[in-house]
Parts: C-alpha cells; sequence; structure tokens
C-alpha cells in the first residue's frame, strides 16, 4: 500500500546487504564439513522507511548491521543443504525484526563440487510474514 512522504507516494521500500562474504561448512559432501568452502549471501528485507525518510534518524530505520550479524550467525552452524540455511536466515530475521515484511535471500556456493566451471551454486527463497 503506498505512503506518503512529503509529495512523493512510497510504493515499496528495501534495505539490502549485497555480496557479504562466508567460509562455512555446510555440504553434503564429508569433505565440505572439514574444509568448507566459500559463499556469498544477498538479502533484501521489505521495510518501510518512510519514518526515518523523513527522520534522519537511525533509530527509525532497519540497522543493517543487526541483519548481518543474524546472517553470520546462521552462515557460522553447519549445514547439510543451503535450502536450510536460507530458511533458518529468514525465520530468524522475522524472529528478530518486527517490521521485516518480507526477505528476499541467495546464497551461493562459490566451488561447487561437481567439477563444472562456473561462478556459483545458489539457493534462493522470498518469503513473507
Amino acid at each position: 500500500m503506498p505512503r506518503d512522504v512529503d509529495n512523493m507516494k512510497i510504493k515499496e521500500s528495501f534495505i539490502s546487504l549485497k555480496s557479504l562474504r562466508f567460509h562455512a561448512l555446510h555440504g553434503v559432501m564429508p569433505q565440505e564439513r572439514i574444509v568448507g568452502n566459500d559463499y556469498t549471501v544477498d538479502c533484501c528485507c521489505v521495510y518501510d522507511i518512510t519514518k526515518a525518510m523523513a527522520s534522519d534518524d537511525v533509530a527509525d530505520t532497519l540497522d543493517y548491521s543487526k541483519v548481518y550479524a543474524v546472517i553470520a550467525e546462521e552462515m557460522a552452524i553447519p549445514s547439510a543443504l543451503l535450502e536450510h540455511v536460507a530458511g533458518r536466515i529468514a525465520e530468524k530475521l522475522f524472529e528478530k525484526f518486527d517490521g521485516i515484511a518480507g526477505v528476499k535471500l541467495t546464497i551461493t556456493k562459490l566451488n561447487p563440487p561437481f567439477g563444472a566451471d562456473c561462478d556459483g551454486a545458489s539457493v534462493s527463497i522470498d518469503a513473507m510474514r
């Protein structure tokens, strides 16, 4: 639903963290749980920023350093599947931040162990409350 800010209407607003880099121990193969792999995470939170647009006060918006802390905490917990990690991250973001209406999240394993020359293998979700 559009919201008025001065003389414009905001249809939707987002706070995004792009290409967060992690080394983590996710994977089905035993070796992946020992040596790990490099990952990137892209996270886009649907969040109403109209109050912060008017106030210029960080207390009126989503603190992306706290969003990063949640993602880092969940990336540090080994899992067999990236699907599981993505679900945990989205659930934790909804749990910790009431104002988040949706989460778009992509986790990319940069060096998947299947012999392909590629930029990575990804799992993406688009979740809402």
